[in-house]
């Protein structure tokens, strides 16, 4: 499952991509073929990065509520 853009994101990310080719390759990417790269990028590597992304966000919410739980803990004693 791919992740979807609304239409305003997905046109200034195409914009970037086109940008990115003018700039990196000296050459020039169509709008067509730059949305057929960010479809791919969205489709088949976007799952992956969101994972890791929610993954390093779990990961720092348990860490603060283990702070909490320390704070609480030693306000008992």
């Amino acid at each position: 499952m791919g992740i979807e853009l609304s239409k305003p994101d997905r046109e200034q990310a195409v914009a970037s991509i086109e940008r990115y080719f003018r700039e990196h390759f000296d050459e020039k990417i169509g709008n067509i073929a730059a949305s057929g790269l960010l479809a791919y990028f969205l489709e088949d590597i976007g799952p992956s990065i969101y994972n890791r992304a929610v993954a390093d966000v779990q990961a720092r919410l348990q860490a603060r509520v283990a702070e909490v739980e320390i704070g609480r803990a030693s306000c008992r004693e």
